[in-house]
């Protein structure tokens, strides 16, 4: 059995959901500070895990009833118990078999190098990889008009880390299929009015384009409609994916099955709640 194939069977008997293959010439042109083969030179692919966010996380923000829990099944323990778990536990499948694994934390790209080069022509520490293009370089994701990382599987609703190996594993395509259907319901519900309907910029990645709005992310940072601050850095972009955006991107994709992991009953089910900047609460668009 190939070393793939065992990390897959790996995954699936141990609920680890989400687990893509990138190849090393993918990051050609990223800049260092950035790259994962930065980080281990001799790499030749990144494997990136992933763990869903269960949905049932968010439902006390839609009823704006319960905040506090989706910041802990929904970030903090997710990320720091059970998808840290997940990724470790890879990393020794993959040392198992001979290969030397890196296993990476998912640390925002906003933080800036916390010392100098220890040799000429080598980035500063600490050098964290853009998670954004690695899920899509490892043929997992796309980027959402919203500025998301969608899945086909789950949406919005996953966090990941990865592991950088020595093994030449076999890459897996690069998603080709769009997520997104450009519906701009996540600008037509934003009180802020944060999201542009009509200014956008093309991202491309592995030859892949997509279209994302221009976001206003000085106002999403004091959203009081569910999104919330970066645990790890106050420069960085804020949590989004239980915001009133997300959440409404989330229903579509649900309810339009553009996505796989779909559910008995609707997530919405009532007259969504929403906050204006000042606090107030106002009308939004179904």
């Amino acid at each position: 059995m190939n070393l793939k194939q065992k990390i897959l069977d790996y995954a699936a008997k141990n609920d680890i959901e989400l687990v893509g293959f990138g190849s090393k010439e993918r990051w050609d042109g990223v800049d260092a500070q950035h790259n994962p083969f930065a980080i281990f030179p001799e790499g030749k692919t990144v494997v990136l895990v992933g763990k869903r966010i269960c949905r049932g996380s968010l439902r006390g923000v839609e009823e704006g009833t319960n905040f506090g829990d989706y910041g802990t099944y929904g970030i903090s323990w997710l990320e720091d118990a059970f998808l840290s778990t997940a990724c470790y536990d890879l990393t020794r499948v993959i040392e198992n078999e001979g290969w030397e694994a890196c296993p990476i934390f998912n640390n925002p790209t906003e933080i800036k190098p916390q010392g100098v080069a220890v040799a000429e022509g080598r980035p500063a520490p600490n050098v964290y990889p853009d998670f954004r293009y690695a899920a899509i370089a490892c043929g997992l994701a796309e980027i959402s008009y919203n500025d998301m990382v969608f899945t086909k599987k789950y949406g919005s609703r996953q966090r990941f880390q990865m592991i950088i190996t020595d093994a030449e594993i076999e890459p897996d395509p690069i998603l080709t299929e769009s997520i997104c259907d450009m519906c701009g319901k996540c600008a037509d519900v934003c009180p802020l009015n944060a999201i542009s309907k009509t200014e956008y910029e093309t991202l491309t990645v592995c030859g892949k384009e997509m279209k994302i709005a221009k976001i206003n992310y000085a106002a999403c940072k004091s959203c009081p409609n569910g999104a919330r601050g970066n645990r790890l850095s106050a420069a960085a972009r804020p949590d989004r994916i239980a915001a009133l955006c997300n959440r409404t991107c989330m229903c579509h994709l649900e309810e339009n099955e553009l996505i796989e992991n779909v559910f008995e009953n609707k997530f919405r089910n009532r007259k969504t709640w929403a906050k204006d900047g000042s606090g107030r609460n106002v009308e939004v668009k179904d």
